[in-house]
């Protein structure tokens, strides 16, 4: 592909002539000058053949193999072993997933494995258990019955563990109170809860009576619990007066108010008092959580549901119009849970787990309720902002409470670096012995700074990708056995056929981009679109006939570790090439100046889109034109001339959710029209728009 080389074409909307200065190909200019018409020449260049593959730049030579020690204790521990369940999970998968799902409770066989029809499946086919059973009352009923389930810590320090035998006669409790107020097998309750113990109380409780839980993330706005109680047809919600974050108090139970002013059809609103804010409590409806659970008994007797009875509905955030309300069923959602945690963890009777994802989110569901209660794990609960009352408190938690296995998020990592390495140099973090990543793909930087400022360079790091979708996680390192390189999540996870095809649905050849797909069913996987079967297929199976289309650009490298980078929609055309958002932001955060990025893409007449990069310095380091230029230089260097950005504006923070999701359609709306009415009730900082939009005038 010939790059043209321009001079007097500096602003978006080319009116005057200008000079044709050569082409560029790869690094290399081959000279030539020629007065050219903009209209013609950028007419020309927009009908230029596309690029039908992203393309892939960014390389990583960095590797690092399991310690000899991990791995003889790993409970995989070699890749001949790896390789060897992999392709039986592949070839014969009914093999492979019974013997795992054996290992949980169940009430009654199945009959079958499997029961494909694309895009539907189906997983134990008339096998019938109980997933709270499954989570609780077998450790509980057991030699785990004293042992921790969670060591909860809340935001202004208080603390309790919660043993397998208190959280049984909890869960008892709570199921007898939504029986009481008449929760039936698949009503739908909508739970609005601060990061606390209880919200996985009431999820485990719903599960036990059948009823179908629709959590929503205690971040989102009144309107946001509108969209979902009018989607899902939710009677009863389960709430609190308030959440701590940042030593403030979140009004939930107030947003509960405010929604049910839209929406109507809620019968019951059981509000558990964590901050003693003042709530208004309607008579007919609300209720306290202490007064329901002291009036009624503490034993209940799970009921047996079929393997495909609903579990919950998780709506996705972020993207706009109608949300999508993932349902995930029983029997198959915890198979896959349960198993890729054992063996993605490598999890330990001793081991003491902490995942700082937040209950809302897919994240929650599976690496914090199911999948570690399933495996009778001990976990660190965390109400609050990881960085109150200072960004120590993630790694005085780790000290205090010999956290071995960690998991967080890309986003907290680079918040982490950009707020001083005196943080955890200040806290011994000798108790980890296994590090994770979740949420978006991890810029190689980001990698080594927690490799070596976290992990001392000992802890192995399982990089995980997936989806609210696909339930559990898809593609990841096991710890004790894969070489893991820095930015990559390495290789696919049992029973999971992952691939990367082109617009034809041929499959890419090594270090080629394309579109990231999942060639055969796995139990995890979501079962629709909650009431809307032809959106489900449309959404994500129309692609390639038969086959999951994940929503993200990705590669594999000649190893086969697949590399993320980015999703489809953010793909940048730059002159009829597709380049990945996540490459250029990797980049980007390789410069010792910089903590963060996110980069966009801006309408532009002659290239198609123009490559727009907002940054954050870490705090060693000041804006300066000298430095703008530097960073585009070494955009320019690690990717080539084709990537470097056109515009660069250093922001003190960027647009994100609670959960630390960088809000990059907010971006994009910012860089082109110059400003954003969008929704933002989801941001976690309102002032940070306001920043941005100064330093965009600076």
């Amino acid at each position: 592909m010939l790059i043209p080389v321009l001079v007097g074409c500096y602003n978006r909307f080319v009116t005057k002539p200008c000079e044709l200065r050569g082409f560029l190909h790869g690094s290399e200019i081959f000279p030539f000058t020629l007065e050219v018409n903009p209209a013609s020449f950028a007419a020309a260049i927009r009908q230029q053949p596309m690029s039908k593959s992203i393309e892939s730049h960014l390389t990583e030579d960095r590797e690092f193999l399991p310690a000899k020690e991990f791995s003889s204790k790993a409970r995989i521990s070699s890749l001949a072993q790896y390789k060897k369940l992999y392709k039986e999970s592949i070839d014969k998968p009914d093999v492979f997933w019974a013997r795992e799902a054996k290992e949980l409770q169940w009430d009654k066989p199945w009959n079958k494995v499997l029961e494909w029809k694309a895009p539907f499946a189906k997983w134990f086919v008339d096998g019938k258990l109980n997933v709270a059973t499954n989570c609780v009352d077998r450790h509980a009923e057991g030699p785990r019955k004293n042992k921790a389930a969670i060591i909860f810590e809340g935001e202004p320090g208080d603390k309790r563990v919660i043993t397998y035998g208190q959280l049984q006669r909890e869960v008892c409790q709570f199921a007898n109170v939504l029986e009481k107020n008449g929760v039936k097998a698949k009503d739908r309750v909508l739970i609005y809860m601060p990061m606390i113990p209880e919200a996985a109380v009431a999820m485990l409780a719903c599960a036990r009576i059948g009823a179908v839980h629709s959590v929503v993330f205690g971040g989102f706005s009144a309107d946001s619990i509108v969209d979902r109680l009018e989607d899902s047809g939710a009677t009863t919600i389960i709430t609190a007066d308030g959440g701590w974050r940042r030593g403030k108090v979140v009004p939930l139970k107030e947003n509960v108010d405010a929604a049910l002013e839209k929406y109507t059809a809620v019968r019951k609103c059981i509000v558990f008092k964590r901050c003693g804010n003042d709530v208004n409590m309607a008579a007919s409806r609300d209720t306290w959580w202490h007064d329901e659970v002291a009036a009624v008994s503490h034993r209940h007797k799970a009921k047996s549901f079929d393997a495909e009875h609903p579990l919950f509905i998780l709506y996705t955030s972020g993207s706009t119009g109608k949300p999508k309300g993932i349902l995930h069923t029983s029997g198959g959602y915890l198979t896959g849970t349960y198993s890729t945690f054992k063996y993605i963890f490598d999890i330990r009777e001793e081991d003491i787990y902490w995942c700082t994802a937040d209950v809302g989110w897919i994240t929650g569901h599976s690496y914090i309720v199911y999948g570690p209660l399933a495996n009778g794990a001990t976990q660190m609960m965390y109400e609050g902002a990881p960085n109150q009352p200072d960004f120590g408190r993630f790694w005085k938690i780790i000290e205090e409470n010999a956290v071995s296995i960690f998991y967080t998020a890309p986003t907290a990592i680079r918040a982490f670096i950009k707020a001083g390495d005196h943080f955890p140099a200040n806290h011994d973090l000798s108790s980890l012995r296994l590090l994770g990543s979740v949420g978006e793909p991890i810029n190689p930087e980001a990698w080594m700074w927690y490799h070596n400022k976290i992990g001392g360079k000992r802890c192995p790091i399982v990089d995980t990708w997936w989806q609210t979708e696909t339930g559990s996680i898809m593609i990841s390192p096991l710890p004790g056995c894969t070489p893991t390189k820095p930015g990559t999540a390495t290789l696919p996870f049992f029973g999971v056929d992952a691939a990367i095809l082109d617009e034809a649905g041929n499959e890419c050849k090594a270090n080629e981009g394309g579109k990231l797909v999942i060639r055969k069913p796995w139990p995890a996987m979501t079962r629709s679109i909650y009431g809307d079967k032809a959106r489900y297929s449309k959404t994500y199976w129309s692609d390639y006939k038969g086959i999951y289309t994940a929503g993200d650009g990705a590669r594999r490298d000649k190893q086969g570790n697949f590399w993320i980078v980015g999703r489809i929609d953010d793909v940048l055309n730059v002159s009829g090439h597709r380049l990945g958002t996540a490459e250029v932001e990797s980049s980007l955060v390789s410069h010792p100046a910089v903590a963060e990025s996110a980069v966009v893409g801006r309408p532009d007449e002659l290239k198609g889109q123009g490559v727009v990069c907002f940054v954050t310095l870490k705090e060693t380091h000041q804006p300066s034109e000298a430095l703008r230029k530097e960073l585009r230089e070494h955009v320019g260097k690690s990717i080539g001339a084709i990537a470097k950005p056109d515009d660069i504006y250093f922001a003190p923070a960027l647009p994100k959710t609670r959960s630390g999701k960088i809000m990059r359609r907010l971006l994009k709306e910012l860089v082109t029209t110059g400003d954003i009415s969008g929704n933002v009730t989801t941001l976690d900082d309102v002032n940070v728009i306001s920043n941005l939009k100064a330093s965009m005038n600076s």
